[in-house]
């Protein structure tokens, strides 16, 4: 089975970058690492970790969405809830706390999860953001819990990925057959100039 290495980005939306990349590369210290743009149209990562980004879209139009409370039920259309990014320490959490409520923004206290303590707040797009430092000896993911009085059946057959559900046997595209078409990005590092971010 093919191994997943990490969230390579998470792509969110925005009307105004500028604002966005105050908050995520100034205020959070996020290394804004690639941008791509033409008139009506932006796309811009930052950098997470060694392994993780998280991109912006800018679309004309697009307002910031409005303030809602982390994990609560919703009814509709619902894709997405928050997004959690870790740090090392509570004093990190804490330190983000500080940060963030001198710079204006909502910021709930420290809540201990158990395996995590996190604290909550959102960027000025209005995306829900966690910020969750880990509790010492309480790995998860070494150490997989299930704490939910009534789990679904499929969660019951437990953590690891259970055959016999989907396809096992699949023919493989050769190697000859396997084009790799240009996408927007490819401009960073073509022949059409060096696309660097240095500052000038």
């Amino acid at each position: 089975m093919t191994k997943l290495t990490g969230v390579n980005h998470l792509a969110m939306v925005t009307g105004d970058m500028d604002r966005t990349i105050r908050f995520w590369r100034d205020l959070l210290g996020l290394r804004l690492v690639a941008g791509l743009g033409e008139p009506g149209y932006r796309h811009y990562f930052f950098e997470i970790s060694p392994t993780d980004l998280i991109a912006f879209f800018e679309w004309p139009g697009v307002d910031p969405a409005e303030e809602r409370d982390h994990g609560y039920p919703n009814r509709g259309p619902v894709i997405f809830d928050h997004v959690s990014l870790g740090v090392e320490t509570d004093d990190d959490l804490w330190d983000l706390k500080d940060r963030l409520t001198a710079a204006g923004f909502n910021v709930s206290g420290v809540v201990d999860h158990g395996f995590i303590h996190s604290i909550y707040s959102w960027d000025p797009n209005g995306i829900p953001i966690e910020f969750s430092a880990p509790v010492e000896g309480r790995d998860v993911r070494r150490t997989p819990r299930m704490a939910d009085r009534e789990p679904t059946a499929t969660a019951r057959e437990g953590a690891e990925p259970q055959p016999g559900h989907w396809p096992r046997d699949y023919p493989s595209t050769p190697a000859g057959r396997r084009p790799v078409y240009p996408g927007a990005g490819s401009r960073l590092f073509g022949s059409s100039g060096s696309g660097r971010l240095d500052p000038v």
